[in-house]
């Protein structure tokens, strides 16, 4: 498995500086550059971005929130050198707000100048001036197909809604866009496409089947552990293996909402930061809040996982 999903700019984040550029020869091989640049993936997971990026072919990641999609795509973006664009969906997006926008007020500066300085231009001349490429807002769709190589993370896909889905399925169809004051804009090397989804509503098939499909589960209890190692460096492996048993624990305890990876990596440091090298029951009840977002959550977990720690610290 992987390392959490991350928060990162919802437009563009430039591949900043990418240390890792390969052109992976199968699974395994990816698997080790995408270690390399920090993100552990399973054999399934490593194989289904492998195939993606040798197909040419969108990748559907589904799975919880916190298991790690997100941080796909950007390591996946390390590992090919491509600049990484992020298109975080929300209820209510529209296609103005993922492909392309005009400068509005650029443009009326533009019109005041052409008037104060008495230009003789006729209308339609105006107009074209006023929709010329300079006025034109790349939004994250536009500037991955303006940018080659570049890897289009759509984030949260399951929060949009139906027209958003039908409207992407056509762009990523085409890899291009049409603008009408311009013309069609088309991608010299097609992103690679990593939609993301927490399954929070049923995204259609019509989308899935343009897709590679893949399911992110929670990790095995050794590769968590491992994460915990790889992320957090300084705290003992006796910690990293109590906290992913505990976690892998609450997972099983039918919460509201269950820990993802980045939980446990945020429970994990919060322990360490106050010292702990083993997971305490009084420094575990007191950082909770780092793994367990809810109440209810917490109360159910004090009652059940933390009590059985405060029993087998007695004995």
């Amino acid at each position: 498995m992987a390392l959490p999903d991350s928060a990162s700019p919802d437009t563009a984040s430039p591949g900043s500086g990418p240390a890792h550029r390969a052109d992976p020869a199968d699974p395994s091989a990816l698997a080790a550059a995408l270690q390399r640049t920090g993100y552990l993936s399973d054999e399934g997971l490593a194989t289904a971005a492998y195939l993606a990026l040798k197909m040419g072919r969108p990748l559907f990641l589904e799975g919880d929130a916190g298991v790690g999609k997100t941080s796909l795509a950007q390591a996946l973006a390390q590992v090919t050198g491509a600049e990484l664009v992020r298109l975080q969906c929300y209820e209510g997006i529209d296609a103005s707000q993922a492909l392309y926008d005009w400068d509005f007020p650029r443009q009326l500066l533009h019109l005041r100048a052409a008037e104060s300085a008495a230009i003789a231009t006729d209308a339609a001349q105006l107009e074209h001036a006023l929709y010329d490429r300079r006025f034109l807002i790349a939004r994250p769709i536009l500037r991955a197909i303006e940018h080659s190589p570049s890897v289009l993370l759509i984030d949260e896909i399951d929060r949009a809604d139906d027209e958003f889905e039908a409207f992407l399925l056509e762009v990523l169809s085409d890899n291009s866009v049409t603008i009408p004051e311009i013309g069609t804009i088309r991608a010299e090397t097609p992103p690679l496409v990593v939609l993301t989804s927490n399954r929070t509503r049923e995204v259609h098939d019509a989308l899935k089947r343009r897709c590679l499909y893949h399911w992110v589960a929670h990790p095995s209890f050794d590769r968590e552990v491992a994460i915990l190692r790889g992320r957090l460096p300084d705290i003992t492996e006796r910690l990293a293996r109590e906290v992913a048993g505990a976690v892998r624990r609450m997972r099983e305890a039918d919460l509201l909402k269950p820990p993802g990876v980045a939980e446990t990596i945020d429970w994990a440091q919060a322990l360490h930061l106050l010292g702990a090298r083993s997971l305490d029951p009084e420094r575990a009840a007191a950082t909770l809040g780092a793994v367990l977002k809810y109440q209810e959550d917490s109360v159910r977990i004090r009652d059940t996982v933390l009590a059985e720690l405060a029993g087998s610290a007695v004995r």
